[in-house]
């Protein structure tokens, strides 16, 4: 199982990803933590994307994912990190850490770590 970052997430919906993601993507079953569906409804509410909660696409893809809990575990391995970005991209890190699942993201500073499974 592989864990999505919010970007990667949008990017797969809107067919955007590199060769190299769409082979990731394509080998495995996809998971997410919960903070995504937040971070997705934020970035709708501030206009910042064009789909929100209510797309009939965003709905089908979300329906065949995993989604992680922001749990005691998960936050707990926050404290596990070697990086520091904002606070969700921590918890998404944090996932992927907490439950030893890589993270696909293009994100340089969660791509820095050395403690965070990456994909």
């Amino acid at each position: 199982m592989l864990n999505l970052d919010t970007h990667i997430l949008l990017f797969a919906l809107a067919n955007e990803v590199t060769a190299k993601e769409r082979k990731l993507l394509a080998g495995d079953e996809w998971g997410i933590s919960a903070i995504v569906l937040w971070e997705i409804t934020k970035l709708a509410q501030l206009g910042r994307i064009n789909v929100g909660m209510d797309d009939a696409d965003l709905r089908r893809i979300l329906r065949g994912i995993h989604t992680w809990s922001l749990d005691v575990h998960v936050c707990r391995s926050l404290l596990d990190l070697d990086i520091r970005s904002d606070p969700a991209d921590e918890l998404i890190a944090a996932t992927s850490l907490a439950h030893g699942v890589p993270l696909v993201t293009r994100d340089r500073r969660l791509l820095a770590s050395h403690v965070v499974p990456l994909a």
